[in-house]
Order: C-alpha cells, then sequence, then structure tokens
C-alpha cells in the first residue's frame, strides 16, 4: 500500500491570498522565481504561514527541471 501523501493540484498553498500548488507551478514554468510568484498572485505577502511551504515547492519543481534538462 503506497502511504505517500500526493499534494492535489488545487490546494491551497497561502491562505491568505488562495493561491493554489496548480498556480505556482503554471506561474513557475512561465519562468517566475518566487519573488514575482509572490507579486502576481499575493502569496508570500499575508501572515508568511506559506513560506517554507512554498519554498519546498519551488525547490522540488526546480529539481524536477532540472532533471528534465540533463535528459
Amino acid at each position: 500500500m503506497n502511504t505517500k501523501h500526493t499534494p492535489a493540484a488545487n490546494e491551497v498553498m497561502c491562505h491568505c491570498s488562495g493561491t493554489t500548488r496548480e498556480n505556482i507551478q503554471s506561474l513557475f514554468e512561465q519562468g517566475m522565481d518566487m519573488d514575482a510568484i509572490s507579486r502576481w498572485t499575493g502569496a508570500l505577502s499575508g501572515c508568511g504561514g506559506c513560506e517554507w511551504e512554498i519554498a519546498d515547492f519551488m525547490k522540488t519543481l526546480t529539481e524536477q527541471q532540472n532533471q528534465r534538462t540533463k535528459c
């Protein structure tokens, strides 16, 4: 049995702005960095509770992108 949690694309990562995982990934794929995503969506500009989770997600996206460019 696979007990690893796979987050849903519509999972809200920033509750202050309502920014979803899917939205962050889409903007990342368009070339935006964390600062640009914050300015565009309002994420990371409220309470700060999402900062680490979004940073970890961006790191994962960067690693995945680097893997694809190596192949």
